[in-house]
């Protein structure tokens, strides 16, 4: 990965230079880095109240009663996984953070829960079905609320932002049974083999 960005960014500079655009180059590189540092700045904020909910539902028990009420869905989805292991929590915790849309903030439980499901794993080397089955549901991702798109839609001047929320609900729960069917169908296939 370390390459691929030495090499676009080695291109991008060459680019500027054969074609004679290198102030329009340091121009963009100023201007462009100090919006990022500002959109991470706002976006802190987000990420740091729905960081502090969670953390308050899990220590209130909310987190235990949500898994509790996913239970059946969770234990189709996961079946290797044993009843009331840390790695069910965890990824409660992603998947509820990942559908209001702080997915940065779910990053954290996605890694704990991967350790955890690791402690289950005969094979080190290799995933288990349940570590793809959370990474697919974890990159499809149902979004309740896309609180990143709607910031961004915010700070770009947008009417209406929030306009978006139907058709993305919408868009990323087909996304996301795809993909749960297409993973089951492949993992079936694996197993007849």
């Amino acid at each position: 990965m370390a390459r691929i960005w030495f090499y676009m960014i080695a291109i991008g500079i060459i680019g500027s230079m054969v074609f004679n655009n290198l102030g329009e180059l340091n121009k963009v590189i100023l201007t462009e880095a100090s919006k990022g540092v500002e959109f991470a700045i706002s976006l802190a904020g987000v990420m740091a109240l729905w960081m502090g909910i969670m953390n308050i539902a899990k220590d209130a028990g909310l987190i235990e009663k949500i898994g509790q009420k996913l239970n059946p869905i969770m234990t189709r989805l996961f079946p290797s996984i044993p009843k009331g292991h840390k790695a069910m929590s965890y990824m409660v915790m992603n998947i509820a953070l990942n559908m209001v849309g702080a997915g940065n903030g779910a990053t954290a439980f996605g890694l704990k829960a991967m350790e955890e499901l690791q402690t289950l794993n005969p094979k080190k080397d290799t995933a288990t079905n349940d570590m793809i089955m959370f990474l697919v549901i974890n990159i499809s991702s149902i979004q309740l609320i896309p609180f990143t798109m709607l910031k961004i839609r915010m700070d770009l001047g947008s009417q209406n932002p929030s306009q978006i929320i139907v058709t993305t609900l919408f868009a990323t729960t087909v996304s996301t049974i795809i993909a749960i069917i297409t993973c089951k169908l492949l993992q079936s296939k694996r197993r007849l083999r």
